[in-house]
């Protein structure tokens, strides 16, 4: 599964650079009354006092705590089916694809509108009255509830959390999905609530050019994921027979694969053992290295996983053809029995998709 870092950074990115503006579209109001309503009590009882950031801070510490435990809830709910990897990479799918249709909606193409999740209409004018109170708690309420009234963005996170498959790595994404949009959220929302509607329609559509700009990486993260596709460029495969091989360290992007730092690595990546069966070694690190390999079919072969110093996605090792879902010792090895496998490419990624390899097996690998 996806570690529980990767996760909170993929939150973090993704609330930073798409989800203020989203979320801040569906829920900005309510922060908007909220502040305004405390502000204006604060400047009736003393007017040369500056309006208080008090009830900014208590909606988005309400709006973290309730999208944290949604997700941890969510990631035992994924926990507990145990999905495939092609089950997950169909979720993650599905998350892009929401995104697409919310991305639409803010383009203003009425259509879409039509066909996306609405949280129900008494709901929502409940949560406005409630902005209005003079509660010192209130902000902090109405945060925590804005998970019951979720931005386009937010709906696709919540997919993420389910395929991260366990409480920790869901509460990860949510709670780093919740920070990121935390320093843009109160301003955008003022903006979208109070600006012209030249202006907000402007907002608007940069937040569609982004959110179609997730939605495509999240995509094709999946179709990878799922073993479909690959969009990497292999390095030239390692063959199998033969001494050591000088493997090639990738540029850092998970793209290549590669040991940290680039440095050559004196591997035997494909070789036979003393009773005959074929041994592929994978090196784990932040990435996989080699990331392709020619190895003979019709042999039984064992792929170990060799984690050395490993961290990030790459722990999260799937073979979604197989099912095989296994997280990589930080510093040992890790075996899995292939088969004798027919000729044809053998795909692997980390759970995310970000990292991907392949296996040829062919008659004749050299």
């Amino acid at each position: 599964m996806p570690s529980s870092a990767a996760l909170l950074i993929t939150g973090v990115t993704t609330g930073l650079f798409a989800g203020g503006a989203s979320c801040a579209a569906v829920q900005g109001g309510l922060l908007a009354g909220a502040v305004t309503r405390r502000r204006t009590a604060t400047a009736t009882a003393a007017p040369d006092t500056p309006a208080p950031l008090a009830p900014v801070g208590a909606f988005l510490g309400g709006k973290l705590l309730s999208h944290t435990l949604f997700g941890a809830l969510l990631g035992v709910f994924g926990n507990t089916l145990q999905p495939s990897p092609r089950a997950q990479a169909v979720l993650l799918l599905a998350a892009g694809g929401l995104m697409v249709l919310f991305a639409l909606d803010l383009f203003g193409v009425k259509a879409v509108g039509r066909i996306l999740p609405r949280p129900p209409a008494a709901f929502g004018r409940l949560m406005r009255r409630s902005a209005k109170t003079d509660s010192a708690v209130t902000p902090a309420l109405v945060g925590f509830a804005t998970v019951l009234v979720p931005c386009g963005v937010t709906l696709s996170m919540e997919l993420l959390a389910v395929t991260s498959g366990s409480p920790e790595a869901g509460a990860a994404v949510m709670a780093g999905f919740v920070l990121g949009t935390a320093p843009l959220f109160a301003l955008l929302g003022y903006l979208l609530r109070r600006s012209s509607q030249a202006l907000s329609g402007r907002l608007a559509g940069l937040t569609g050019v982004v959110v179609l700009a997730v939605a495509a990486w999240t995509m094709a993260s999946a179709l990878q994921a799922g073993g479909w596709v690959s969009f990497d460029t292999p390095n030239r495969p390692a063959a199998a027979g033969g001494g050591p091989f000088i493997v090639e360290g990738g540029d850092g992007s998970g793209s290549g694969g590669g040991a940290a730092g680039g440095a050559a690595e004196a591997v035997t990546p494909v070789r036979t053992d003393a009773s005959g069966r074929q041994v592929v070694t994978l090196t784990v690190t932040d990435f996989y290295s080699p990331t392709r390999f020619a190895a003979q079919a019709g042999v039984p072969t064992t792929l170990v996983l060799h984690g050395r110093d490993s961290g990030g996605c790459a722990r999260a090792f799937t073979i979604p053809e197989l099912g095989v879902q296994e997280i990589v010792k930080r510093d040992g090895d890790t075996e899995i029995d292939l088969g004798a496998r027919k000729p044809g490419t053998l795909r692997f990624s980390c759970a995310m998709g970000m990292q991907t390899g392949e296996i040829e097996f062919t008659k004749d690998p050299r």
